[in-house]
């Protein structure tokens, strides 16, 4: 007998007309769809078109609708402001329908751009929400990000409207917003015709005259707005990844095929069901803030938790502990590093005593390669499945996961598990064939992907083929390195460029920091390939260690050299590994091992718009200055 997840994939892959309509059953539509799958204008693969939705009435007023008017939507959680508010369905959809008001008064119909520019509280949400409501289409940008990189995204979306608000809180650091804002619209081509701020108590921005409203004032006197149909095909949002060429590519989002997509993954993937309080810790600025605070868990009828702080030091270690406790969390999703940082800080997780998990029952992680050591010391501590998942910007939800609601694969550390149904996942070589199964090559999916991936980039279609459909024709590339072996696991190992190439051999980055991260004294780790003359390459590692450790930093260097010489063997040429004090990271908490090398390739690089802390880049050159690599070649 099959099981629920082989059924599905085989359906999902064999027959997604049947597959995904029968998803989309669960959702509302004003007028039902044509085509299921639109295949009629190749690469460019569309679905339900012809169907008139709308995301917002999907996400609120269909709960209120359906008796779950007084159940907590969302519960706003500040550690850093000492606040928690909870909102119900229909307290949140009154809240949305007014803001839609709000910038109704400011002109904004369907098809308009509105930038969101804001800290992790409830009015970004409502104010994606709002947008949805009435058709416009939102580009979240993360909140603090440089006023250039704010224009470059104010000149490619060109917005109606941009909300912001005066600050945001990053730990104890109060980072004024409004300046920014400010220095970004005045640097832009293109100029918004208002900007609406949400003055926060602890920092009170100037306004500028004619241009700039009041969050407050304007929902005193707005006029609540009715939800807008929309083509199942038109956007829903932009959202900016960072592009090589410097220039930021727009992922587009469509509504109705995103609907589907992440309404049926809740139960499928985490095991959600209506009712249930779901906490993704991340930032409404990143893909898994859009698809997995605001979106999905509001589609599916859970409680989401939006959350203002930090893993450690708001106000320390256990903060994860007392959310999940308090609020009767049943699943979390979060990225690997905030386990890192927490392990780093409590190594024996001491901090966890003090709270009741006993309604804890799944953590999920993503955003960047689990090491099995995380994973373990999370499986150890919380007595709970740990799940790896894989996915992108791009994707919007998961490529490769264990999906805790279809069928419980035993888990295989360092692999996010098997394709997720409607992914026909494959590994292919630089010449477009596939691989034997436990090979490494290019990871790659065979078109068309599933409803709510990116149908294209925003006003980029020839962009969108040459970023990700021209090098290996049929199939998205990923751009990750991989393989799958012979049981359908998945195994991600690196970015493509992360694979190495040591005196011919093909070695995986990835596979040795996990090596790495396995040392007790490791909290977290790098591991990247500098240029050699003989070697081409090879291997440097960084390692970061548990709060406390007091042993000597070359005994722990031996031995993690050792250890990577006995699992991996002598081929790695694994030879230096040195300590510091942290690694550089974007701010949803991505090593910044592309700029890493460059600096101890001595190669010009420019700061990168998401890191965390500009300062860090010093640190990282007076390391690699001690190991003998590295000059300053900042642009």
């Amino acid at each position: 007998m099959t099981n629920p997840y082989d059924s599905a994939f085989s359906e999902s892959i064999n027959d997604p007309d049947s597959f995904w309509a029968k998803a989309a059953e669960e959702c509302h539509w004003y007028k039902r769809w044509d085509k299921v799958l639109d295949d009629s204008n190749k690469p460019f693969y569309r679905w339900f078109t012809g169907g008139m939705v709308n995301t917002c009435y999907n996400a609120l007023d269909y709960h209120v609708e359906n008796g779950r008017g007084d159940q907590a939507a969302l519960i706003y959680d500040s550690p850093v402001t000492d606040t928690i508010k909870t909102y119900t369905y229909s307290e949140l959809r009154d809240e949305v329908a007014t803001f839609a008001g709000v910038l109704a008064g400011q002109g904004v119909v369907k098809g308009d751009r509105v930038i969101i520019y804001m800290p992790m509280i409830a009015e970004a949400a409502i104010a994606m929400l709002a947008c949805a409501r009435i058709g416009a289409i939102h580009s979240v940008v993360f909140g603090g990000f440089a006023a250039k990189e704010l224009a470059t995204r104010i000149n490619d979306a060109k917005p109606k409207v941009i909300v912001s608000a005066s600050c945001g809180i990053e730990g104890k650091k109060i980072i004024k917003y409004k300046p920014l804002l400010d220095g970004a619209i005045e640097m832009a081509d293109v100029k918004p015709k208002s900007c609406i701020v949400r003055q926060r108590p602890m920092e009170q921005a100037s306004m500028i005259d004619g241009r700039d409203v009041d969050w407050e004032d304007a929902m005193a006197s707005a006029q609540p707005a009715e939800c807008v149909p929309v083509a199942a095909t038109d956007p829903l949002y932009i959202l900016y990844t960072s592009g090589t060429t410097g220039q930021p590519k727009g992922v587009v989002r469509d509504n109705g095929g995103h609907m589907v997509a992440l309404k049926w993954t809740m139960k499928a993937i985490y095991d959600i069901d209506a009712g249930d309080v779901w906490w993704a810790a991340s930032d409404v600025g990143w893909v898994v803030g859009h698809s997995y605070i605001v979106y999905a868990p509001l589609f599916k009828g859970a409680t989401t938790i939006l959350f203002e702080g930090k893993p450690v030091g708001t106000p320390d270690a256990g903060v994860f502990w007392r959310v999940i406790s308090q609020h009767n969390v049943k699943c979390q999703f979060t990225a690997p590093t905030a386990f890192r940082a927490i392990k780093r800080e409590d190594p024996r997780a001491e901090l966890m005593k003090n709270y009741d998990l006993s309604n804890f029952k799944i953590l999920f992680l993503a955003g960047e390669r689990s090491d099995p050591d995380t994973i373990q010391w999370s499986e150890n501590n919380l007595k709970v499945p740990v799940i790896d998942h894989w996915w992108q910007t791009e994707t919007g939800w998961a490529i490769a996961a264990n999906c805790m609601g279809l069928n419980h694969f035993p888990v295989k550390y360092g692999s996010p598990t098997k394709a997720v149904p409607g992914w026909n996942l494959q590994v292919v070589d630089a010449n477009n064939q596939q691989v034997a199964p436990g090979e490494i090559g290019a990871l790659v999916v065979k078109l068309p992907l599933p409803p709510g991936t990116l149908p294209t980039l925003w006003e980029n279609d020839d962009r969108f083929v040459e970023s990700y459909l021209e090098e290996f024709p049929g199939y998205y590339k990923t751009a990750d390195a991989g393989y799958i072996d012979d049981e359908g696991y998945a195994y991600v190992m690196a970015r493509t460029d992360d694979i190495i190439n040591v005196a011919g051999h093909r070695l995986s980055t990835g596979a040795m920091e996990e090596v790495l991260a396995d040392h007790p004294e490791v909290a977290e780790c790098a591991v990247l390939g500098v240029e050699d003359k003989l070697k081409g390459q090879i291997p440097i590692g960084f390692l970061v260690l548990n709060a406390g450790v007091e042993r000597e930093h070359g005994a722990i260097q031996q031995e993690v050299v050792q250890m990577v010489r006995d699992r991996i063997g002598p081929v790695a040429a694994f030879k230096t590994a040195t300590v510091v004090n942290r690694l550089p990271k974007t701010r949803s908490g991505k090593i910044l091992r592309g700029t890493i090398q460059k600096i101890a390739d001595n190669k010009e690089y420019k700061v990168p718009a998401t890191i965390d802390d500009p300062a860090i880049l010093a640190e990282m050159e007076d390391a690699l200055n001690g190991i003998g690599l590295a000059g300053s070649r900042k642009v």
